[in-house]
């Protein structure tokens, strides 16, 4: 009987329990979890007095429950963003990721609206979203039951989101912004900060990055490349003479916002920042990995290049070095002279924004589309 019971829940998704996991709850496997595990053993040993220091700081900056938090924000901005950057601490990550990103006023101001998309509505993508949850962070303890807690509540907030904004719908890469989410919060409240970054609630929206033919991650690639030729000429002639574009190497970074295949210490402190500032240090922390290994990438052929730049080295993201290097470069003039630049060469074709929605043909055709073009992203980058 407990044979049987142990090779049910090893059949389930249930790690074994032999299986240590890191402090963010990721089963040790590979060099994954003990690099990202050596990055924040470092960190707790020589730091601890400082980070409860910060915690206090943080816990009288935002209030009871975030009660103080908007004052202060009027009163200090460049304090609030100098915290911001050098981290958040990981046990207000989730209450401070709702406050930055207007989550928090959008879920007062729809009482009762996500359990009523949960529980009453259907989605044509309930069979994709079923499809990819396995995908989803898989070494994470909270997602490796199949159809365990974790995976149900994924399932929901993805299929919420998908009635929510039909013209959206569901697409492959969503799972990872909200799998993210909800490792810091409930569903109703990773569902409403999903519906804060696509929407644009407090910066640019979000939702080009997923509408048919990826319309916003097809400007963005244009405008990382116009940037790479910028701040690298010598790296951007070398990627256009090995015939390397963008879409080979980045359109994760973007439809994830790096969530995909980074080291879980440095996505966490991207997000702190990218939450807070928006979309440009996407940007930004590109052009600091592309830095960072510059002299290499130089030199190499094309099938090596394109192998490093999907396996950056370990040193390369430690976000105490990357991130400084990665805000050092000043990109807003740059972005939207790029973005000028890129609606002036694709004038009368539908880029992106809201607007695209109103442009599509029938939900059943468009989320086809879409799945497929999010997925062959996925395999592209995927392989080396």
């Amino acid at each position: 009987m407990e044979k049987k019971r142990a090779t049910e829940e090893n059949e389930s998704g249930f790690a074994p329990p032999s299986r240590s996991v890191d402090k963010f709850g990721f089963i040790k496997q590979d060099n994954w979890g003990n690099s990202a595990e050596g990055l924040t053993r470092s960190r707790s040993t020589n730091d601890r007095e400082r980070e409860e220091r910060r915690i206090k700081k943080w816990r009288k900056m935002i209030g009871v429950g975030g009660s103080d938090w908007k004052q202060y924000v009027r009163r200090k901005p460049h304090v609030v963003k100098r915290r911001i950057r050098k981290g958040i601490p990981d046990c207000l990550r989730g209450l401070v990721w709702q406050l930055i990103s207007g989550s928090r006023d959008l879920l007062l101001l729809n009482p009762g609206v996500y359990e009523r998309l949960v529980i009453y509505e259907t989605s044509p993508s309930e069979l994709d979203i079923i499809r990819d949850i396995s995908r989803t962070f898989p070494s994470h303890v909270f997602f490796q039951q199949r159809h365990g807690p974790g995976q149900r509540s994924l399932y929901n907030v993805l299929k919420a989101y998908s009635v929510y904004d039909r013209d959206v719908g569901y697409v492959q890469g969503m799972g990872f912004l909200a799998g993210l989410l909800l490792l810091y919060m409930s569903e109703e409240d990773a569902f409403w900060l999903v519906v804060a970054l696509l929407k644009g609630a407090v910066h640019a929206p979000m939702e080009g990055l997923y509408l048919v033919g990826l319309p916003l991650v097809q400007q963005y690639l244009f405008q990382f490349e116009q940037l790479v030729n910028e701040y690298m000429p010598k790296l951007g002639q070398h990627f256009s003479e090995e015939k390397i574009n963008p879409s080979m190497y980045a359109s994760q970074w973007f439809i994830t916002v790096f969530s995909y295949s980074f080291l879980f210490p440095l996505v966490l402190r991207i997000w702190d920042v990218f939450l807070y500032e928006g979309m440009k240090v996407v940007f930004q922390v590109g052009l600091a990995l592309l830095r960072f290994c510059h002299d290499d990438l130089v030199k190499l052929p094309f099938e090596r290049l394109i192998h490093a730049l999907r396996n950056f080295p370990e040193d390369a993201t430690n976000p105490d070095t990357l991130l400084p290097l990665a805000l050092s470069f000043k990109v807003l003039k740059h972005l939207e002279e790029t973005e000028l630049e890129y609606q002036r060469r694709n004038e009368g074709s539908v880029t992106c924004g809201v607007s695209c929605g109103n442009r599509l043909l029938s939900i059943k055709s468009k989320t086809l589309s879409r799945t497929r073009t999010a997925a062959c992203v996925f395999q592209n980058e995927s392989s080396s």
